[in-house]
């Protein structure tokens, strides 16, 4: 598995393109762009201000095993004009030595649920996984009271592997289970056709491109 991922990658699709996440300079977009209570509503922790979000994903992004990207429209996505910073996404508990990953810490701005911007950044990161990092397991978890995340999860073609019970606290103080599932290198080529299907896409020969 080829780890850490080389400074400057992009990858860009038809509706989305992410770029390593700059704290500095994406934070505050981000904070006003995810500042909807349905964002956070599974999420254990939300930000108070953009200060406070910018520290967190400071200190997120200078763990090892971790890779931040920020979502930005690449075309208008309803209200929202293209370059429009919409989301966060992750590549997490990242471990060359078994080659696997989760792609997690997922949060959209709610213009952009229901539209292209969420399978395709999934086919993004799913391919450059496979085909640029060369991981053999990527898994993906959700509270299991957020069914909608669910059902996108399923819809990916994602293979449901169980349930963690009682994997952590919530911020209201109850104690989350979550659901579990993953896609394996063995997947990924039945997975790959199904979203480029779903959105009408070539895949490519690979999305992993260098920012200017």
């Amino acid at each position: 598995m080829v780890w850490p991922i080389p400074d400057g990658t992009a990858l860009s699709g038809t509706s989305v393109r992410l770029t390593t996440l700059d704290p500095a300079a994406d934070a505050r977009e981000l904070f006003h762009a995810l500042d909807h209570d349905r964002v956070w509503a599974h999420v254990p922790w939300r930000p108070t201000d953009p200060e406070s979000f910018e520290q967190f994903l400071r200190v997120r992004g200078a763990e090892p095993a971790w890779h931040l990207w920020t979502v930005r429209t690449a075309r208008p996505v309803g209200d929202l004009p293209a370059g429009a910073v919409v989301g966060i996404t992750s590549y997490l508990d990242v471990v060359p030595r078994d080659a696997r990953l989760e792609i997690g810490m997922t949060l959209y701005n709610p213009g952009v649920w229901s539209t292209a911007v969420n399978p395709e950044a999934k086919l993004l990161l799913l391919q450059y996984a496979f085909e640029a990092l060369s991981v053999g397991r990527v898994q993906l978890k959700t509270d299991v009271r957020n069914t909608r995340s669910q059902q996108a999860i399923s819809r990916l073609g994602a293979q449901y592997e169980g349930t963690l019970r009682r994997s952590f606290r919530r911020e209201d103080g109850t104690v989350r289970d979550s659901v579990l599932f993953s896609i394996t290198v063995d997947d990924w080529p039945a997975v790959r056709d199904r979203l480029t299907d779903r959105l009408g896409v070539s895949a490519g020969p690979g999305p992993a491109q260098r920012a200017n």
